[in-house]
């Protein structure tokens, strides 16, 4: 994973005629729709957690909830992955985790997006259930089985364990060097 950092660090180096070239490629629409995104990173037949877990990592990178990933915020959405900071990524997080909208994360939602991320990454090495009962147990101190916004940053910074965890969860370097590098990568195998 280390030249990972380094690789992409390079890339977001580039410069926004570069960055905008490879997008229009990709989309000529200048538009990428969620059914686009699942073709980019070639995700077929993968179960259903999978699936809600791609359709929310697509919905919070649109920031403007119109349906589409435009090319601000295709970049808004990689710099706050590969460069933003650590309050930044801990928003997103939430964002992502909260599957319902209620401004608070349950364990469900977190150990559904656990499993989720495994699916697709294939990288089972954390049991799900074990990484959600750790951070609940360490986090949310007042025991209501729901972490709000504030809970959750607060928690991250405080627990060095779970911010090393939670990064390593959510390293999504695999699939952002798909989407940086185009389709080429797929079609290379």
């Amino acid at each position: 994973m280390g030249n990972h950092g380094s690789n992409l660090d390079d890339i977001l180096a580039e410069d926004m005629h570069h960055w905008y070239n490879k997008f229009m490629r990709e989309s000529p629409s200048g538009l990428i729709t969620l059914f686009e995104l699942k073709a980019i990173l070639n995700l077929k037949g993968i179960t259903e957690n999978a699936n809600s877990y791609v359709e929310q990592v697509f919905f919070t990178f649109d920031m403007d909830g119109d349906g589409y990933i435009d090319f601000v915020e295709y970049i808004a959405a990689i710099s706050l992955l590969l460069k933003g900071e650590i309050n930044q990524k801990l928003k997103w997080y939430f964002k992502l985790f909260d599957q319902d909208g209620n401004g608070k994360i349950d364990k469900d939602e977190l150990e559904t997006i656990f499993t989720a991320i495994q699916d697709i990454t294939r990288n089972r090495d954390i049991d799900p259930e074990e990484i959600v009962m750790l951070i609940f147990e360490r986090i949310d101190v007042n025991g209501e089985g729901e972490l709000t916004l504030e809970e959750f940053i607060e928690g991250a910074r405080e627990h060095t364990d779970i911010m090393d965890m939670l990064k390593n969860l959510m390293d999504l370097t695999p699939v952002l060097e798909i989407i940086v590098n185009g389709r080429q990568a797929i079609t290379d195998d």
